[in-house]
């Protein structure tokens, strides 16, 4: 993966917040579009653990969408989206993608991730901020809730509305519950930054 800088993001501040929500940036035309892509690609068991399929952990299959002609477009749409949440909400220093963005597809029969962080030393900038967009409509799947725990007693349930983006920090703990029916999709990316100080 070659790295996608980012601009230093606007100053918008507002106010921190555990998690945010941007609606209306992709039309049906363009999920489809991220849709067929990823479907060409989501092949393999998510890997945990070293590499390791942990199902106990997570179960799904995913696929990496790599910045190329056919998805800069997505890219710039999420960087323009990143950057603005970011200066509204966070102000964190960040470099930008420096991962491909991960498809995942999760199928009935108890697909799932149980809670985790995806903050980690998986590369010398490590994740910031996370954006998960929802790809599927809710009538296509039961289950498959992605859950926030904003604090130990507190966990808020993510809208399921086709196309809408969460962000929030990455070591915010997070988890999908297990899909009871239907299919789950959805696109999940990282930006990066320097290490905290």
């Amino acid at each position: 993966m070659s790295a996608y800088m980012f601009s230093p993001c606007p100053d918008l501040s507002t106010g921190e917040r555990n998690f945010a929500t941007w609606e209306n940036e992709f039309s049906d035309a363009e999920i489809a579009s991220i849709r067929k892509l990823g479907d060409e690609l989501a092949k393999d068991d998510a890997n945990v653990d070293d590499g390791a399929v942990i199902e106990k952990i997570r179960k799904s299959k995913t696929g990496w969408l790599p910045q190329t002609n056919e998805t800069s477009w997505l890219y710039d749409k999420l960087a323009y989206v990143g950057r603005q949440l970011n200066g509204q909400f966070w102000d964190f220093d960040l470099y930008g993608f420096v991962e491909d963005f991960q498809y995942t597809v999760y199928l009935s029969g108890g697909d799932h991730y149980t809670w985790h962080m995806d903050k980690g030393n998986l590369s010398a900038a490590p994740r910031k901020l996370t954006l998960v967009i929802q790809l599927s409509d809710p009538e296509e799947y039961t289950g498959g809730d992605l859950e926030l725990m904003i604090s130990g007693t507190a966990i808020v349930t993510a809208e399921k509305k086709k196309g809408i983006i969460y962000a929030f920090p990455s070591w915010l703990m997070h988890r999908v519950t297990p899909v009871t029916g239907g299919t789950r999709k959805s696109l999940v990316v990282w930006i990066a930054g320097p290490k905290f100080k």
